[in-house]
């Protein structure tokens, strides 16, 4: 059974920086993507950011240049380095999975997720 588990998650100031972690078990790296989305309350959930099998990775617009996903298979990791925070990146992160090559940031092409991980951003 495959489980993700988020943490990194927290209060900053505009113009600062977190690293998010998703803590991955049961899951086959070489099998599909893996991928961070994010959701304000009473909002769609958005795909930020997506790594496939071959390391390739994809940002939504609003955060290329500042946010970066990466994995570390040693440490069965995921992560998400975001940088120069602003006020709207404040949300709820959700670390996801799936057993596919489609990469999409769409949150039907991921069906496994973690619980979440909450990032606010003051100005």
């Amino acid at each position: 059974q495959v489980q993700l588990v988020e943490s990194g998650g927290g209060s900053v100031q505009a113009g600062g920086s977190l690293r998010l972690s998703c803590s991955v078990s049961g899951y086959i790296y070489s099998r599909g993507c893996m991928a961070w989305f994010r959701q304000a309350p009473g909002k769609e959930r958005e795909g930020v950011a997506a790594i496939s099998v071959g390391s390739g990775t994809s940002y939504v617009d609003s955060v290329k240049v500042r946010f970066t996903i990466s994995r570390e298979y040693s440490k069965n990791t995921l992560f998400l380095q975001m940088n120069s925070l602003k006020p709207e990146d404040t949300d709820m992160y959700y670390c996801a999975a799936n057993y596919a090559l489609n990469c999409r940031l769409t949150e039907s092409a991921f069906p496994i997720w973690g619980q979440g991980t909450q990032v606010t951003v003051s100005s």
